[in-house]
């Protein structure tokens, strides 16, 4: 039956049992460097079940005067931590994969306890955060720089790489403790102290982690500082953090809007900034494609996290020839999603994040009946717990000029255009302010170099025969335009999280200027 609600009679662990094993309670500080929380706001946020709309937990927020002992902390412990080897690192950070093996179940409960994805989905979340401390082990025997060859005789030149210092995460709800994993593996096994500031929406999966990660650290005789945590207002922490001249990195991800004030800030004391932004992710379908794969594809990245991923499929461009066949299959799949709660194993579609997001779901296909589309599926706002952030994934036929397909709406809203030929695919595909993720279904080798080639994707991921969503860990994520262009992860994004340095040694003892200068007395 379409859209039906699953009983949570079905949930396989309970909220006391995640809160158990994850050192969790009904009321906890904002602000921690490994050990202990503490916090002196006496400002509270609530931690809301967006299933249910029950408190889950009230949490005191970190305040400025919490932010600076924060600040201090971390200050310090990079100084001991950038003396020790890096494979020496890169041991304690293997140490904190498996602690993540051992809580996976757990952790990745909470994730759909407290964000709203599927418990797969919530599993698959920490999974990354296990492959990527798998990555780094590895990356911490390679930190290397290249031996170039000096103009100079019996010169030697060369670069290498040091650690950068204390580094920023700003973490959004939908990924609440893969983003920062990726980042912050990266940056320990690099020799820098982390500190999160994690979103206002999800802050006890923040917590829960920095419970895992202050036993490994502390385990290994490890001062406080390394993993820090603060928990709090934009306006205050988060301010306090990207005007921090002692951060000398920013990794942020979130809204375009929310990145072009950070990227100004961090810009303005010429700090660095990785900016995670906005997509609005398109799949080609070609008449010369397989179209079940394309379906499978399209399907998960379209309705995969309730359409909450920056990766999530916003738009389909499909051939005239096959879009009456292909749109008449999305539709029947969508008649069969079963909506309801995320830890429910049948449940196939959560909620979205909370009632602010729903409004925005519904003034988007306001907004897009009123710019000339038709609503094909969806649409419609359900109560299956009485809580208001359950919505039908949506499927919307529409121009892409249309402004709000040229926008991210971050819920289940799927824009579906025609097209006749390849090279107007591809001009449809380029047409928005976004970058991030692409794909085209092609058996068509031609189309498919095509559109991984200059003249084609103008994203920072491209795929052929696969969706938009669900990066591997291994390459560089991240995008263009309005993207922000920041890349993390795997490949050479390591070199983000440290500073760059070129030595030439002069071995001979004679002096030799560059270019063949003269300067003698």
């Amino acid at each position: 039956m379409a859209t039906k609600a699953q009983k949570s009679s079905a949930k396989t662990v309970s909220k006391a049992q995640i809160f158990r094993a994850l050192g969790l309670s009904a009321r906890m500080k904002g602000a921690s460097t490994g050990g202990a929380w503490f916090a002196d706001s006496k400002d509270f946020l609530e931690s809301v079940n967006p299933t249910t709309g029950e408190v889950l937990a009230r949490i005191e927020q970190a305040s400025a005067k919490d932010y600076d002992k924060v600040m201090k902390e971390a200050k310090k412990a990079f100084l001991v931590w950038r003396s020790m080897p890096a494979p020496r690192r890169g041991e304690v950070v293997r140490q904190v994969g498996e602690a993540l093996r051992q809580k996976k179940e757990m952790l990745g409960a909470l994730v759909s306890l407290e964000m709203g994805k599927i418990h797969t989905e919530g599993l698959g979340e920490v999974q990354e955060m296990i492959d990527i401390c798998d990555f780094a082990v590895g990356l911490s025997r390679t930190l290397s720089g290249p031996t170039l060859q000096s103009e100079r005789p019996k010169h030697r030149m060369m670069e290498q790489w040091h650690p950068l210092g204390v580094v920023g995460v700003i973490s959004a709800f939908n990924f609440p403790v893969a983003v920062w994993a990726w980042n912050t593996a990266l940056a320990w096994v690099c020799g820098d102290a982390c500190l999160w500031k994690p979103s206002s929406k999800t802050p006890l999966c923040a917590i829960a982690c920095q419970n895992i990660v202050a036993e490994v650290f502390k385990r290994n005789g490890l001062p406080e500082g390394l993993s820090c945590v603060t928990i709090g207002r934009g306006s205050t922490i988060g301010e306090k953090l990207v005007n921090d001249h002692d951060v000398p990195l920013i990794s942020a991800t979130g809204s375009t809007r929310m990145g072009q004030r950070i990227g100004a800030v961090v810009g303005g004391r010429l700090g660095r900034a990785i900016l995670e932004l906005g997509g609005n992710n398109a799949i080609i379908i070609s008449d010369k494609a397989d179209l079940t794969g394309a379906l499978a594809s399209a399907f998960f990245g379209a309705v995969g996290t309730a359409g909450q991923r920056c990766t999530s499929t916003r738009r389909l461009i499909i051939h005239e020839k096959v879009y009456d066949t292909f749109v008449k299959k999305l539709i029947a799949n969508y008649k069969r999603v079963n909506i309801g709660d995320p830890l429910d194993p049948k449940t196939l579609m959560g909620p979205l994040i909370d009632e602010g997001a729903v409004a925005d779901y519904e003034n988007a296909i306001k907004a897009a009946k009123e710019q000339g589309g038709k609503l094909l599926y969806g649409g419609k706002v359900l109560k299956p717990f009485g809580a208001a952030t359950f919505v039908q994934p949506t499927i919307i036929e529409i121009d892409n000029k249309a402004p709000i397909v040229q926008s991210e709406t971050f819920a289940p809203i799927l824009y579906v255009m025609k097209y006749r030929k390849f090279d107007q695919a591809l001009k449809l595909h380029n047409d928005v302010p976004q970058g991030l993720s692409s794909a085209v279904y092609t058996d068509s080798v031609n189309e498919g170099e095509a559109f991984i080639s200059f003249l084609g994707s103008d994203c920072g991921i491209a795929n052929i025969n696969i969706g938009t969503s669900g990066a591997e860990i291994g390459g560089a994520f991240g995008g263009e335009k309005e993207t922000g262009g920041g890349r993390e992860s795997g490949s050479d994004s390591w070199k983000m999280y440290m500073r760059r340095q070129t030595n030439t040694i002069n071995w001979g003892g004679e002096v030799h200027l560059a270019q063949g200068v003269e300067f003698k007395a």
